[in-house]
C-alpha cells in the first residue's frame, strides 16, 4: 500500500517513517490502525472546536494519576449527548488569561499527598491565590474533587480551587462534590446534576442521560466497573534469603480480555480483606457472619461476605470514626474526635478492630455498622512490563505489607491478597488505569533518567522493556536503591543484562544498610550532578517513582540543588518548573 507523495500533508521524515510502519502490518492490523486513527481525528474534532465553534463550557481536569482526565472524558460525552458543546483543558497547559473569558467553568480536579495539587495542576493554582489572580464576574463554575478520606487534608486543592473562585466573584452552577476513593456513583450524580442545571440556564432540553456512540467501536468490555479475572501466571519472590524485605514479581494473563496498556500505565486490582481479620472483627462485634445486610448498590447478602469482599475494614478515617461514634455512643470517643493531635496520632496504623475493641459500643446492628464503612477500594500498582516484550500478559512489583503496631500484627490489604491468597491458575479482577501524566518521550531518541527505589522500579522495567523492544536510539540511566546489594537488587539479573548490551547507557545503585552511613538515590544524584544536569540540558526527561511522602520531596530537592549548582540559585526552580510544565519531569508517587 502506497500513499500519493503529492497528496499527503506530512514532511519527508513523517512519509517515511509511515511508510516504514505501514510495510510492517498485515491487512488485519492496517485495518485496525485505520480504524483507530478514525476514532483519533473523530475524538480531537470533538475535543478542540474551532475558533468558528467555540466550545459553551470549559472542562478544567487537574489530574496526578488520570482518574481526572478519564472523568473529563465522561463528562465531555455526556454533555454531547444533551446538546452541550464543552471542550477539556489541562491545567498543566492553560494559559491565565484565559480565566478572564471564561463564562461557565467546572474543574475536576485530584488532591495527593498532604493535600497537594498534581504535578500539572500547580502553577495555575499559585497564580489564583497570587494578588495576580483577576476577577471573575462573569464565570460560572462548578468543582469536583478526587480524594481519599484515609488522608487528613482530603479533597483540600478541590476545596480550595472552590473558595478561591467564589472570592474572586464567580458564582456556583453547583455545589462542590468531593469524591473518596470509590469515586463513580458520586462524580456520575455531579455530572448529572450539573448537566441538568447548564442545560436548564442554557434553555437547551434535557435529555435521558447516557453515552452517545463513541468513536472507538472496540472500547473493552472491561473496566473499573467490570473488572477482568486475569489468571496468575506467576508469582516469584525477588528478595533473597535474609532479606527484611518481601518484595513479589507477579505476572498475570489479559488474553481475551482486549485491555490494552503502555509503559507508565497502572493496574488496577480489587483484593479482598484477609479472612483471619474478617473473623476477628466479627467477634469482637458480638456477630457470626451470617447476619443479612444491604450493601451500598442495593445488594444484599451475608455480614461476612460484605466484609470479607464489600467494605473497607483496616484503613480508618474521620468520616468513618464520626459515624461509627454515633453509633456508640462513648464519650471517650467523642472527645478523641475533638482533639485533632490526638486523633491524628490515633489514626495513624489502627483499624477498625481497634476502633471497635477500644470504644465499645453498648449496641450496634449489623446494617448500621457496615453503613460506616466505606468500599473497599482497588489497589493500584504500576504495571512492570511492556505488552510489546509480553503480549498478553501484565506484571507488577509488589511489597508484602507485614508489620506490628499497637499490640496487633498488621497486613496490607492487597499486597497480602496477592502475595499469600492468590496461587497460580487463581484469578485476580483486574482493570488497566492509563496514566497520560507519566508516559515514555514520544521521540524515542530522546534520553531520560528515571529514579526508582524499592519497587518504584516497576514502572522502569516497562520504560526499558519498551525502548528495547522499539530500537529507540535515545540513552536510559537509572538510578535505583533499596536496603542491600545482596538480597534486595531487584531484576538485577535483567538491568546488568541492559547495561551490558547498551540499552542501559548508566545505572548508580544505593543500598542504604551495607555501609554505616545511610545512601540514597538522591545522594547519588548529588555525586554525579554535572551529569544529570548535562543529560537535561541535551533534552532528557526525568521521571520519578515512588514514596510521596519523603523519597518524592527529597529527590525534588537534590534535582533543584544540582541546576543551581549550575545556573545559580535564584533561576533553579524556575528551571525545574519549566521541566514540568514541558512533561520532561514526570513522577508517579504514591
Amino acid at each position: 500500500m502506497q500513499l500519493e507523495r503529492s497528496r499527503t500533508p506530512l514532511s519527508n521524515d513523517q512519509y517515511r517513517l509511515l511508510q516504514q510502519f505501514i510495510a510492517a502490518l498485515s491487512p488485519e492490523q492496517i485495518a485496525w490502525a485505520g480504524g483507530y486513527l478514525s476514532g483519533l481525528a473523530a475524538s480531537n474534532v470533538a475535543a478542540a472546536p474551532s475558533l468558528n465553534d467555540s466550545a459553551d463550557i470549559t472542562i478544567l481536569v487537574g489530574s496526578q494519576t488520570g482518574n481526572s482526565d478519564a472523568l473529563a472524558e465522561q463528562m465531555h460525552r455526556l454533555a454531547a449527548g444533551r446538546g452541550l458543546k464543552t471542550v477539556i483543558k489541562k491545567m498543566g497547559d492553560y494559559k491565565f488569561m484565559q480565566l478572564k473569558a471564561e463564562k461557565k467553568l467546572l474543574v475536576i480536579v485530584s488532591t495527593y499527598g498532604e493535600g497537594e495539587p498534581p504535578d500539572n495542576a500547580k502553577e495555575l493554582f499559585e497564580h489564583l491565590f497570587s494578588k495576580r489572580a483577576p476577577s471573575f464576574p462573569q464565570m460560572q463554575f462548578s468543582v469536583l474533587g478526587l480524594g481519599d478520606s484515609s488522608y487528613e487534608f482530603f479533597c483540600k486543592t478541590a476545596a480550595d480551587f472552590d473558595r478561591r473562585l467564589e472570592e474572586l466573584g464567580a458564582t456556583r452552577i453547583y455545589p462542590r462534590v468531593d469524591c473518596d476513593v470509590d469515586y463513580e456513583s458520586s462524580a456520575e450524580a455531579w455530572m448529572d446534576a450539573v448537566l441538568n442545571e447548564l442545560s436548564v440556564r442554557a434553555e437547551t432540553k434535557i435529555e435521558p442521560a447516557g453515552l452517545p456512540p463513541s468513536p472507538a467501536a472496540n472500547t473493552p468490555a472491561y473496566s473499573r466497573k467490570n473488572p477482568f479475572p486475569a489468571i496468575l501466571l506467576e508469582n516469584i519472590v525477588l528478595n533473597g534469603c535474609g532479606s527484611l524485605k518481601e518484595t513479589h514479581h507477579l505476572e498475570l494473563s489479559l488474553e481475551g480480555s482486549g485491555l490494552t496498556y503502555e509503559p507508565g500505565d497502572v493496574l488496577g486490582v480489587y483484593p479482598t480483606n484477609a479472612p483471619d481479620m474478617v473473623e476477628v472483627l466479627l467477634q469482637a462485634l458480638g456477630f457470626g457472619g451470617k447476619e443479612w445486610v444491604i450493601l451500598d448498590g442495593g445488594e444484599d447478602g451475608f455480614l461476612y461476605d460484605a466484609l470479607f469482599r464489600h467494605y473497607e475494614i483496616t484503613t480508618i478515617t474521620r468520616p468513618v470514626m464520626q459515624k461509627y461514634a454515633l453509633l456508640a455512643n462513648n464519650p471517650k470517643l467523642d472527645q478523641l474526635l475533638h482533639d485533632k493531635r490526638k486523633l491524628n496520632d490515633y489514626l495513624h496504623g489502627r483499624e477498625m478492630i481497634d476502633l471497635v475493641a477500644d470504644f465499645p459500643a453498648d449496641y450496634v446492628s449489623p446494617q448500621a455498622f457496615v453503613k460506616c464503612l466505606r468500599q473497599l477500594p482497588p489497589r493500584l500498582y504500576s504495571i512492570a512490563s511492556s505488552s510489546k516484550q509480553h503480549p498478553g500478559e501484565v506484571h507488577i512489583t509488589v511489597a508484602a505489607v507485614r508489620y506490628q503496631a499497637h499490640g496487633r500484627d498488621r497486613k496490607g490489604v492487597g499486597s497480602t491478597f496477592l502475595a499469600d491468597r492468590i496461587n497460580e491458575d487463581a484469578a485476580v479482577p483486574v482493570y488497566i488505569d492509563c496514566n497520560n501524566n507519566f508516559k515514555l518521550p514520544a521521540d524515542p531518541a530522546a534520553p531520560i533518567i528515571m529514579v526508582g527505589p524499592g519497587t518504584g522500579i516497576a514502572p522502569f522495567r516497562a520504560f526499558v522493556e519498551e525502548r528495547e523492544a522499539v530500537g529507540a536510539p535515545g540513552k536510559n540511566w537509572l538510578f535505583f536503591g533499596e536496603q542491600h546489594f545482596e538480597t534486595d537488587f531487584l531484576y538485577q539479573a535483567e538491568w546488568l543484562r541492559y547495561l551490558k548490551n547498551g540499552v542501559l547507557a548508566r545505572m548508580n545503585v544505593a543500598f542504604s544498610r551495607d555501609q554505616e552511613r545511610k545512601i540514597y538515590v538522591q545522594h547519588l544524584m548529588g555525586e554525579h550532578g554535572k551529569e544529570l544536569y548535562a543529560w537535561l540540558q541535551d533534552g532528557a526527561y526525568f521521571y520519578v517513582c515512588g514514596d510521596a511522602k519523603q523519597m518524592a520531596h527529597d529527590v525534588h530537592s537534590a534535582l533543584v540543588k544540582i541546576v543551581a549548582a549550575e545556573i545559580g540559585a535564584d533561576n533553579a526552580e524556575g528551571y525545574v518548573a519549566e521541566l514540568q510544565k514541558a512533561k520532561r519531569y514526570q513522577r508517579d508517587v504514591y
